[in-house]
């Protein structure tokens, strides 16, 4: 069977890259490779069962070269602009890279035919709801982030869309996904600040900002486990599910982890101060994954466990 992955050659995209052509998939990866990169997928493009092809699914004549080509029977969206404090200085890149690739790849789907499709969505779809347990349900959406709205924007897409043209479609709002190739961060940042000096470390905000952190390997194996890629079952519809794990991380939490890793001491924490590490920053929310662990699905590794993991990862422990 084949399949198209938007944004294979990124961060998520690529682990899902990996899983897919263990399972003996035809992989067609395209990405602009703004974000992802060829390094990540490079072990995979020796492989037949893989093609990589770069181009933008904002635009509709390469994406429809793409369809046309790669005859895909399900689509993997993840294409987006996934920095979310990068996006705050220009609204138009979660526009284009969020919100208009998620209306391409649904025309070109409905051009051709294709009728099932899993959706990276977003925690940041919900909003500043701190003291609210976020389920599906949870009505009143209001993201605070460009990132949030264009993605809330692409469920709205979604859900038009299937309806009018019989579609079938997976939709996920995880939280913060980290583990290996992983790119931009608060893990990523502090690396890269105590590697110029690591006899301090600035902090944006209070430092108590707490998020559940899910590692990739894990939001991979949910993504596996509820595609139903092979099922000749024919659906419609949209079948909606919060990602989460066990547990929460606070930023200073993943500094102290980090530090102790690294094996630095003494290392001064400078806070800039407020509860938001920047504009559009939700400081803390708390998950319902009842849902999908009625599913049978459950994480591997609880939040502190995939803060460690990832830090190992990168710096090589």
């Amino acid at each position: 069977m084949n399949v198209l992955v938007v944004g294979g050659a990124g961060f998520i995209g690529s682990h899902l890259c990996d899983d897919l052509i263990k399972k003996g998939y035809k992989v067609y990866c395209m990405d602009n490779l703004s974000l992802g990169t060829r390094a990540n997928i490079a072990h995979l493009e020796n492989q037949g069962a893989f093609e990589l092809i770069k181009g933008d699914a904002s635009d509709r004549e390469e994406i429809e070269a793409v369809f046309a080509m790669a005859e895909p029977e399900y689509v993997f969206h993840l294409a987006a602009n996934s920095d979310i404090q990068a996006s705050a200085s220009s609204p138009d890149v979660e526009y284009r890279n969020t919100y208009t690739t998620t209306y391409e790849i649904l025309m070109a789907m409905r051009r051709h035919g294709v009728k099932r499709i899993f959706f990276a969505s977003t925690s940041a779809v919900y909003g500043e709801k701190k003291d609210v347990l976020l389920s599906e349900n949870t009505p009143n959406l209001s993201p605070i982030s460009y990132y949030g709205a264009a993605k809330l924007g692409s469920e709205a897409l979604i859900s038009a869309f299937t309806y009018m043209n019989d579609m079938t479609a997976l939709v996920f709002r995880f939280p913060n996904v980290i583990g290996p190739r992983l790119t931009h961060g608060v893990i990523y940042d502090f690396i890269r600040k105590l590697k110029l000096d690591s006899s301090k470390l600035e902090i944006l905000g209070d430092g108590k900002q707490t998020k559940p952190y899910i590692y990739v390997k894990d939001l991979v194996a949910a993504i596996a486990s509820l595609s139903n890629i092979d099922s000749n079952v024919e659906e419609t519809g949209v079948r909606l599910y919060n990602v989460g794990v066990e547990g929460a991380t606070s930023v200073t939490a993943i500094a102290d982890i980090l530090c102790e890793e690294m094996g630095l001491c003494n290392v001064k924490y400078e806070y800039t101060g407020g509860e938001g590490g920047w504009k559009g920053d939700v400081p803390r929310f708390t998950y319902s994954t009842e849902k999908i662990r009625a599913e049978g699905w459950k994480p591997e590794y609880n939040s502190d466990d995939a803060v460690r993991l990832t830090v190992k990862s990168i710096i090589g422990v």
